[in-house]
């Protein structure tokens, strides 16, 4: 059995406030559980100038938001989903927006970064997002294989082209750190989540930042644990905090055996084995 746990943040530019609250909710986790925990995306500065992430990014692994981060997860002896945050690039203007799994020895299992880059016009108070004018997109598709079972990452914007969980072949929880806005997300966050997971029959886990920041921008909220037969296991529709839901992964294969989609798809281009 494992906890599937999502905290809701409404996250501001200031990195230290943010990291104490999700230590604070770290150390409500259950002792007794082992837990999984899905950070939202941008979660340790947002609300502030589009530049502002650049002068934050860190060496890999090395950096101060890092390495608080690798701590929480060993002393709470969980996994921990870091949201995004970032890190260094290829070049001088632009960072990774990275998602680490982080193990509850405090060891990085694997990063994430960014395919899928939010370059949108949207009818709301902001109107222009432009997010690969400082982010380097990633190219890679990531699975890990962990002992509480195959997890998929992906972040906010992603959960809109089927073909990347296509290729992620089987696993048995997607985790997707997000800050949708509010206007695409009464749109679309529940329809595509959902989405995702009936079609690779696993637990979805969606961490969301919420309510209005410091710039103005105004996000969606609504984190929400999906089973694989796309039942809501919880939600947190407008405030901080988090939400939980024990589940036995090995569930999942009941479903993938009384309805094996992915041996049946016929278009299958898996990347990752």
């Amino acid at each position: 059995m494992v906890n599937l746990v999502a905290l809701q943040m409404t996250s501001v530019p200031d990195v230290e406030s943010n990291l104490s609250w999700v230590y604070g909710q770290l150390r409500r986790l259950p002792a007794e559980q082992t837990n999984l925990v899905v950070l939202p995306e941008c979660f340790a500065f947002f609300g502030g100038r589009d530049g502002d992430q650049l002068a934050l990014a860190e060496a890999r692994y090395e950096g101060p938001i890092s390495r608080r981060l690798k701590q929480m997860a060993a002393e709470f002896g969980c996994y921990l989903v870091s949201g995004t945050f970032p890190l260094e690039g290829e070049d001088a203007g632009h960072f990774t927006a990275s998602s680490l799994l982080i193990s509850p020895a405090g060891e990085v299992m694997a990063e994430y970064q960014k395919i899928h880059l939010f370059d949108v016009s949207v009818n709301d108070s902001t109107g222009s997002y432009r997010e690969s004018k400082y982010t380097q997109a990633g190219n890679e598709v990531v699975v890990v294989d962990t002992p509480i079972g195959r997890i998929g990452m992906a972040v906010c914007y992603d959960v809109r082209f089927g073909g990347l969980f296509n290729a992620m072949g089987d696993i048995d929880i997607l985790v997707l750190p997000a800050a949708f806005t509010r206007y695409t997300g009464e749109a679309h966050w529940h329809t595509l989540l959902r989405a995702r997971a009936i079609e690779k029959q696993c637990f979805v886990v969606a961490a969301g930042q919420t309510g209005e920041h410091a710039n103005n921008r105004q996000t969606y909220g609504h984190s929400i644990i999906y089973s694989p037969w796309g039942e809501v296991l919880a939600e947190l529709p407008h405030n901080r905090g988090s939400i939980q839901a024990v589940v036995d992964v090995l569930q999942r294969h009941s479903h993938k055996a009384n309805m094996p989609v992915g041996e049946h798809n016929r278009f299958r281009s898996e990347i990752v084995k």
